[in-house]
């Protein structure tokens, strides 16, 4: 995945969820960007940080810019939310992302699909006449080379989990898929002092027979792929860098 426009900015301050304020760094010109991720990153968006921003102009469009990558340490974390999907969709086809315990071909591929009470991100179906779905989580939060989920409680993530235990019993094939959105990464695991309920719903999900997957991501200001698998280890002690 390529971004078409990106100019280099030192971040200011996030005004709020959505909105933060920048300076590009090739003119010193103070813009409004629009911030692609809801989390709270505060260990990313810190004052005179490097950032990337998008330059998309639109009449449609409040805010001229999307702010998509964050400089931390040596490394670029992505942090448009938009992007896990595709990149899942587009591994999965591909054979870059496997999806274990599968016998067959995946012959079919479908986003957003509902099920139940829930829209899950893929749905698919093999050529062994196997059916199952792939709820895609973005990762972003990282400390000492652990990677964890959430940054922040969702109520959403919570339920999707949940409700993958409904659909394995009733013989779909689930997975949850981490897409980490930065390169350098030991183990990645779910936030358990953020929200121990989701802790809980994948210990259970796990036990049921949902699969759990982890793969993190090339990344740099204009650009992210797909890198390789990274072990998930629910258990995984998780500093977390923001308390």
């Amino acid at each position: 995945m390529k971004y078409s426009a990106i100019h280099l900015a030192t971040f200011i301050e996030r005004s709020n969820r959505f909105i933060a304020r920048c300076r590009l760094v090739e003119t010193g010109e103070e813009i409004i960007t629009h911030v692609k991720n809801t989390g709270r990153s505060k260990e990313l968006l810190l004052a005179d940080t490097l950032v990337a921003v998008n330059h998309q102009p639109s009449e449609k469009r409040k805010t001229a810019y999307d702010l998509i990558a964050v400089k931390k340490g040596e490394m670029w974390v992505n942090i448009d939310s938009q992007i896990p999907n595709a990149l899942a969709a587009e591994g999965i086809l591909t054979g870059k992302i496997n999806l274990p315990g599968l016998k067959g071909a995946i012959t079919l591929l479908k986003r957003e699909y509902t099920f139940e009470h829930s829209k899950f991100d893929i749905y698919f179906e093999t050529d062994m006449y196997e059916k199952g779905f792939v709820e895609v989580k973005g990762m972003t939060l990282e400390n000492h080379g652990i990677g964890a989920f959430p940054d922040a409680p969702t109520l959403r993530g919570l339920k999707h989990v949940e409700e993958l235990r409904v659909a394995q019993k009733m013989a779909y094939q689930c997975y949850v898929l981490f897409v980490v959105q930065f390169p350098t990464i030991e183990t990645a695991t779910i936030h358990r002092e953020m929200q121990t309920a989701l802790y809980l719903a994948v210990e259970k999900a796990q036990a049921d027979g949902v699969q759990i997957l982890a793969y993190n991501c090339e990344v740099d200001q204009a650009h992210i792929s797909i890198k390789e698998s990274v072990p998930f280890v629910l258990d995984q002690p998780f500093i977390d860098p923001n308390l």
